[in-house]
């Protein structure tokens, strides 16, 4: 019920004027997932060189966003002009025909933009999304617990990665001198985090095939990762009934020795009271397998019934091609832009956010999207997979057998894939 009414009430604000030309000042809507504090310095400074354009801002919850875009973009709600598209997203939005193509940018957008950025947007070798934001994990370790410990902390140089299996050893050990979790993941449930531990393990992304639209989740590397994950929970190395956005928020009160998270945790962990004595180190990999990193984040596209599209393409260019405009869209929150120069000052900004805890945070961030980034599968079966994965996630960290309930979520998916 609170879904519909949240429904409801986005969709009163999509009839409450946005999205007109009103005295020749052309008004667009944007929407996003995040607070509008996030995007106030990219909108002012995009209305400075821009007067006859006014950007309004609404803010869509996380977890309502998916089926908000649906319900208005798919519906060719023309209030909408300019959207936030997650990784993964561009080739099933593109396929309903809910995104404007974006192709003419595409050379601009390989110029100036990290490569696996704007990878993420193409389908069927069209741009349909101009990349804005990507992400980054690091391994956050707590000092004390690890030097009680006698564990000695993990380097931060990527040649010296740390292997799963050495992580959890280190994570029991620190439990057994005191910690109350040994090893905790920022975002439990979600593809985005998870997906890299079968990759690491050899498993893939999970959709293989033409169009990436055959369920691959029961490999030797799926059912593996999957059966160390839910060894944690079982163990009790990482706890259960913790909601997600709770993770952090343990960690930074000091009752975790390891914590995977991204560089927006650096915020609540610096903001701990007490503060505590942290570093960062490299995802692990599995021992014989491959690191990898999850990656992506949102982009920035124009909806398909936009009437403004000239006005709407001018606001996504500046946010993505423009050095200024990237680096304003950061400017508030702790998250790698993609522009090239943008990135190179984000990584400075970030190495002394929290000295001497995020020393080094920048240079490791590079040297990971360089060599060990994964992205999420570009298939128009993506909702699905996150959907059905996210559950698979649930059961086996709550105790289902993995093996069983991988063979279970590969037949669901494949019947929701077989239906597209």
């Amino acid at each position: 019920m609170r879904g519909w009414i949240a429904l409801a009430m986005v969709a009163a604000l999509a009839l409450s004027g946005c999205g007109s030309a009103e005295s020749g000042r052309t008004t667009i809507t944007f929407v996003g997932s995040d607070p509008a504090t996030a995007f106030a310095p990219v909108i002012t400074a995009f209305q400075a060189k821009n007067p006859g354009i006014e950007v309004k801002y609404q803010n869509i919850p996380f977890d309502q966003y998916n089926n908000v875009i649906k319900q208005r973009v798919g519906g060719k709600d023309p209030s909408i002009d300019v959207l936030l598209v997650d990784a993964g997203a561009a080739a099933s939005m593109a396929n309903r025909k809910w995104l404007f193509d974006l192709t003419a940018e595409r050379a601009a957008a390989d110029r100036t933009s990290l490569s696996a950025a704007v990878e993420q947007s193409v389908y069927q070798n069209k741009l349909w999304a101009l990349p804005m934001w990507t992400s980054c994990q690091y391994l956050y370790y707590n000092k004390e617990l690890l030097k009680k410990a006698g564990v000695t902390a993990p380097s931060i140089n990527p040649a010296q990665r740390w292997t799963w299996e050495q992580t959890t050893a280190a994570a029991r050990k620190a439990q057994g001198a005191g910690a109350k979790w040994g090893l905790l993941f920022d975002q439990t449930d979600r593809y985005y985090q998870l997906q890299a531990l079968a990759e690491s393990a050899g498993g893939g992304s999970g959709a293989t095939g033409p169009d990436l639209l055959t369920a691959n989740v029961t490999t030797a590397g799926w059912k593996s990762a999957m059966t160390w994950y839910g060894s944690l929970f079982r163990t009790g190395v990482a706890p259960r009934g913790v909601a997600t956005d709770q993770m952090n928020v343990l960690f930074a009160s000091g009752k975790a020795a390891f914590f995977v998270g991204g560089p927006w945790s650096v915020t609540p962990i610096s903001k701990g009271k007490p503060k505590i004595d942290y570093g960062v180190a490299p995802i692990p990999a599995f021992a014989g397998g491959k690191p990898a990193m999850p990656t992506g984040s949102w982009s920035i596209g124009i909806s398909a019934a936009s009437r403004h599209t000239a006005a709407a393409k001018k606001f996504v260019e500046f946010v993505s091609l423009s050095p200024e405009g990237n680096a304003a869209a950061v400017r508030t929150i702790i998250i790698p832009p993609t522009n090239k120069d943008a990135f190179s000052a984000y990584i400075q900004r970030l190495d002394a956010t929290d000295r001497p805890g995020t020393q080094g945070m920048g240079a490791l961030a590079l040297s990971e999207l360089k060599t060990s980034a994964v992205n999420r599968p570009n298939t128009v079966g993506f909702t699905q997979m996150q959907d059905v994965m996210g559950r698979a996630f649930s059961d086996i960290r709550n105790g289902g057998d993995p093996a069983g309930t991988l063979q279970r979520a590969q037949a669901e998916l494949q019947r929701l894939w077989d239906r597209l």
